[in-house]
């Protein structure tokens, strides 16, 4: 309930407004929609539509294809309006097949077909697709946009918000956590406390703002928050698996190397364990992330780690971050995936979150205690 009255402080989901501003088309620029189905060929004549497991696929037909008439394409400057599919991954930020289908039944490759023939491609999915979207944007050179988990709530919120005034917030943010040296989180858990260390090294603070006017890019949506990709990190910390197992990891450089059982499925956590010491790039500490947008809860981490107060970590692959793990450097081509680990007060109730610090030139900020903005904050009124 909370989350529709929320919703009426966002104007109404305007696809034509959400281009625009994201992209700023040129003219003449041809767009494209990709899903990804269990078995992509259902594609033919929108038969998935009647399968209930479809539900953000649905959106992509209904609120991004049928938002993208003649008339709008018209408005944009823009042509095309083609949907492909492809199989799902089953993995966030997996590499995508290269087979894909059409509505009219047509086998593709989208390597040959889809990357080098559109300037705008976007991708409304089951799993996140913006790390090998990214990696072939910079091979093919369009721009796109990722959209996994597309709800009503982020439809009207996250998808209707004004990204240039995004922008200019995640920028404040990015500028004022730029060059730190380390951060550090305090979790509790249980009424213990242990923290986490990541080292960032004087880097230079990104930020996912959502406005991609310049390519290759690939902007991710709704953006809204400012990350690192840490050079080492050390310490524990909690992880809430989706069946709701909570274990808590051991980090030492830079890696997940042991975990204990708080609550739940002891197998599953020593199974996990074991596919971090086997491919130990799957349990590489590959992102620092803090939301900076005033947003509600959505119950998809797409939109849930951009709210400002939540931080988020992440396993695996970086590249399209900036970071150097790319999918050759695991063992196993199913372990390269990029996994968020958000902490919020509605994800893990069962985490409290003291302080989050800051090191930079020599002084410590707290950037978030209790889950609510403190030096962030100020950040934003400055």
């Amino acid at each position: 309930m909370k989350a529709t009255a929320d919703l009426a402080r966002f104007p109404s989901f305007d696809l034509t407004r959400l281009l625009k501003t994201v992209f700023a088309p040129k003219g003449g620029e041809r767009v494209a929609v990709m899903i990804d189905l269990h078995d992509p060929k259902t594609v033919k004549d929108l038969a998935f539509l009647d399968d209930d497991r479809y539900a953000i696929q649905r959106h992509a037909v209904h609120d991004i294809l049928g938002s993208l008439t003649s008339h709008t394409l018209d408005d944009l400057t823009m042509t095309g309006g083609d949907l492909y599919a492809y199989e799902i991954t089953g993995g966030s930020n997996l590499d995508l097949p290269d087979e894909a289908w059409t509505p009219a039944g047509e086998r593709i490759s989208l390597e040959r077909d889809v990357y080098p023939s559109y300037d705008l491609i976007l991708v409304v999915s089951t799993y996140s697709a913006t790390a090998p979207l990214t990696a072939h944007a910079k091979k093919f050179g369009f721009r796109g946009a990722t959209m996994h988990g597309m709800n009503d709530i982020i439809l009207g919120s996250g998808l209707a918000v004004d990204y240039e005034e995004i922008s200019r917030q995640a920028e404040k943010l990015r500028a004022g956590m730029t060059r730190a040296d380390a951060v550090e989180i305090d979790f509790v858990v249980d009424g213990r406390k242990h923290t986490l260390r990541l080292e960032l090294g004087g880097q230079e603070a990104q930020k996912s703002h959502g406005l991609c006017h310049g390519g290759p890019d690939v902007a991710n949506l709704p953006a809204g928050e400012v990350y690192y990709v840490p050079d080492s990190a050390s310490g524990r910390f909690p992880l809430k698996l989706e069946s709701g197992t909570l274990a808590l990891m051991t980090v030492e450089d830079g890696r997940i190397t042991a975990g204990a059982c708080l609550k739940g499925d002891a197998g599953e956590v020593a199974r996990l364990i074991e596919k971090f010491r086997s491919d130990p790039a799957s349990g590489a500490i590959g992102e620092l992330g803090f939301g900076t947008q005033d947003l509600p809860v959505s119950g998809s981490d797409i939109q849930d780690e951009k709210i400002l107060g939540t931080v988020h970590v992440a396993t695996g692959r970086s590249d399209h971050l900036g970071g150097d793990l790319t999918p050759d450097k695991f063992r196993d081509k199913g372990n390269a995936t990029h996994e968020d680990i958000l902490f919020s007060p509605e994800k893990t109730p069962e985490v409290a979150i003291p302080e989050v610090r800051m090191e930079k030139d020599g002084e410590t900020k707290i950037l978030i205690a209790n889950f609510q903005p403190q030096y962030m904050r100020a950040l934003l009124a400055s």
